[in-house]
Protein backbone atom coordinates (compact mmCIF):
# COMPACT_ATOMS: atom_id res chain seq x y z
CA UNK A 1 0.00 0.00 0.00
CA UNK A 2 1.23 3.49 -0.68
CA UNK A 3 -0.11 6.24 1.25
CA UNK A 4 0.10 9.31 -0.50
CA UNK A 5 -0.29 12.81 1.48
CA UNK A 6 -0.14 16.31 0.20
CA UNK A 7 2.35 18.62 1.09
CA UNK A 8 0.67 20.36 4.37
CA UNK A 9 -0.37 16.53 5.97
CA UNK A 10 2.92 15.28 5.41
CA UNK A 11 4.47 18.55 7.52
CA UNK A 12 1.65 18.35 10.25
CA UNK A 13 2.48 14.74 10.29
CA UNK A 14 6.41 15.24 10.45
CA UNK A 15 5.74 18.08 13.56
CA UNK A 16 3.57 15.77 15.38
CA UNK A 17 6.42 12.47 15.22
CA UNK A 18 8.75 15.24 16.28
CA UNK A 19 6.73 16.35 19.40
CA UNK A 20 6.24 13.16 20.43
CA UNK A 21 9.27 11.48 19.70
CA UNK A 22 7.99 8.79 17.52
CA UNK A 23 8.59 7.96 13.78
CA UNK A 24 5.64 9.29 11.43
CA UNK A 25 4.79 5.70 10.60
CA UNK A 26 4.72 5.44 14.29
CA UNK A 27 2.42 8.65 14.25
CA UNK A 28 0.24 7.67 10.97
CA UNK A 29 -0.46 3.69 12.63
CA UNK A 30 -1.53 4.94 15.86
CA UNK A 31 -3.87 7.33 14.07
CA UNK A 32 -5.21 4.54 11.80
CA UNK A 33 -5.11 2.10 14.85
CA UNK A 34 -7.52 5.01 16.87
CA UNK A 35 -10.13 5.40 13.74
CA UNK A 36 -10.24 1.67 13.66
CA UNK A 37 -11.39 1.15 17.04
CA UNK A 38 -13.88 4.25 17.05
CA UNK A 39 -15.75 3.26 13.81
CA UNK A 40 -15.89 -0.36 15.31
CA UNK A 41 -17.69 1.18 18.52
CA UNK A 42 -19.58 2.88 16.18
CA UNK A 43 -20.41 -0.02 14.08
CA UNK A 44 -21.68 -2.31 17.85
CA UNK A 45 -23.85 0.72 19.28
CA UNK A 46 -25.23 1.00 15.52
CA UNK A 47 -26.16 -2.78 15.99
CA UNK A 48 -27.12 -2.62 19.25
CA UNK A 49 -29.92 0.01 18.74
CA UNK A 50 -30.96 -1.92 15.48
CA UNK A 51 -31.53 -4.92 17.79
CA UNK A 52 -33.17 -2.95 20.44
CA UNK A 53 -35.38 -1.56 18.12
CA UNK A 54 -36.68 -4.25 16.89
CA UNK A 55 -36.99 -6.00 20.46
CA UNK A 56 -39.01 -3.00 21.56
CA UNK A 57 -40.90 -2.15 18.51
CA UNK A 58 -44.01 -2.62 20.08
CA UNK A 59 -43.48 -0.81 23.13
CA UNK A 60 -41.94 1.66 21.15
CA UNK A 61 -44.86 2.28 19.07
CA UNK A 62 -47.11 2.37 22.29
CA UNK A 63 -45.10 4.81 23.82
CA UNK A 64 -45.01 6.87 20.42
CA UNK A 65 -49.12 7.11 20.79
Amino acid sequence: MTLRLSDEQTEALRRRAEREGRSMQQVALHAIDDYLARVADDDLTDDLAARGAERFADLLRRLGE
